[in-house]
């Protein structure tokens, strides 16, 4: 086996990427990835700088792994910013730094991408050791894997890298083929307040006039389009962030999965007001972007919430992973999760205060999920 780096995706083609394990997820597909760095969204102006590692085995693709030399912690939802505080405090560069991850995507998934009857195991240290190569030949601070499946976890662990735990809000269906019925049946299964509560909020969106579809994204009608890439940046504008994707991104992937892409679009008096947009995959909704014109009250939980469980509930999906943060999620049935990332770090000295750190956090979170486990809105059985 042998590995090289390449600095676009368009060095492989699509259907080798694909054959890859792991990219039945939206995210991980070679026409998202591809996508961002055809629309610019990705590259030096935005700090995500495509340096992807590739494992052939004679003259075929076997394993990959989606890598990013990063100048900025932006858009990587674990937080890493007093770290680059502390080396600069210290005379050191943090950055540029090395990372594994989906851009601006803080979805738990496969970052070890390996042919279906490909070596896994071999495969996978064949990876990370590739990514140590490059991180230590051009003297980076660091190496980051963000959000990893419990597997790829493992593999990385094994290879002496410390591990860090955050917390989502996830939906889970019944097991089996006990799966929730519709929604009514959902609510049954919450306890008399929670019940109402929602019921309520439901009951305010439609009695103020808004009609939501539930569309896939080719779909949609270019104004269609354009209101909703209007809400998508007027989120960023609120918060005083920046829009990094853009509406030729979203656009190409309406074309190339739209299988995929789904869109929750509000409508008000015949005008699109607000919209919500998500990916899935065979067991798994994504929640990803909201935005929107006015505020109407319970909007917000209506489109991103409440229309995506309706979905999993009528598509029979497993999961629904509506993004980062949220304790408001918990009392809508989404309970705390644990989420993973993985981190080598160049520097003894910083190895080790950061590993102590680690261990310190990860005590505190694994509270906090315990604690937070404790409101769930479910009867109890």
């Amino acid at each position: 086996m042998h590995s090289i780096v390449i600095g676009s995706l368009s060095e492989v083609s699509s259907q080798a990427w694909n054959s890859l394990h792991g990219t039945h997820i939206p995210f991980l597909r070679y026409e998202f990835l591809s996508a961002l760095e055809k629309h610019q969204c990705v590259g030096q102006s935005s700090g995500w700088i495509p340096q992807h590692i590739l494992i052939f085995q004679d003259k075929t693709l076997v394993g990959a792994m989606p890598q990013y030399l990063k100048t900025n912690s932006y858009g990587e939802l674990v937080f890493d910013w007093a770290w680059a505080e502390a080396y600069q405090r210290s005379g050191l560069d943090y950055y540029p730094k090395l990372v594994a991850a989906i851009p601006y995507t803080p979805a738990t998934g496969p970052r070890l991408l390996i042919a279906p009857n490909g070596d896994k195991n071999r495969i996978s240290s064949y990876l990370i050791q590739a990514a140590l190569e490059y991180a230590k030949q051009h003297k980076l601070s660091s190496f980051h894997c963000l959000f990893p499946q419990q597997e790829d976890l493992t593999q990385f662990s094994q290879q002496g890298f410390m591990t860090r735990l955050g917390c989502q809000f996830h939906w889970k269906n019944l097991p089996g083929e006990q799966y929730y019925r519709d929604f009514d049946d959902y609510l049954d299964h919450f306890t008399s307040s929670k019940r109402k509560k929602i019921r309520r909020e439901r009951r305010q969106v439609r009695e103020a006039d808004i009609v939501i579809q539930r569309l896939r994204a080719d779909e949609l009608s270019e104004p269609q389009w354009q209101a909703v890439y209007r809400h998508y940046c007027s989120t960023f504008d609120r918060l005083s962030g920046y829009a990094t994707l853009s509406l030729g991104f979203f656009q190409e992937l309406s074309t190339t999965m739209p299988e995929q892409f789904i869109v929750m679009l509000a409508e008000h008096n015949q005008q699109t007001v607000a919209s919500a947009i998500c990916f899935r995959d065979a067991d798994t909704l994504y929640g990803r972007h909201w935005g929107c014109d006015a505020h109407f009250h319970n909007l917000h939980f209506e489109a991103c919430y409440y229309q995506g469980l309706e979905y999993c509930i009528e598509h029979k999906l497993k999961r629904f992973d509506p993004g980062a943060q949220g304790e408001h999620k918990i009392s809508r049935g989404f309970l705390p999760t644990p989420t993973w990332s993985a981190h080598w770090i160049a520097e003894p000295t910083f190895q080790h205060a950061i590993g102590d750190f680690l261990q310190r956090e990860t005590l505190g979170m694994q509270q906090y999920i315990e604690e937070l486990t404790d409101h769930s809105p479910f009867k109890q059985k």
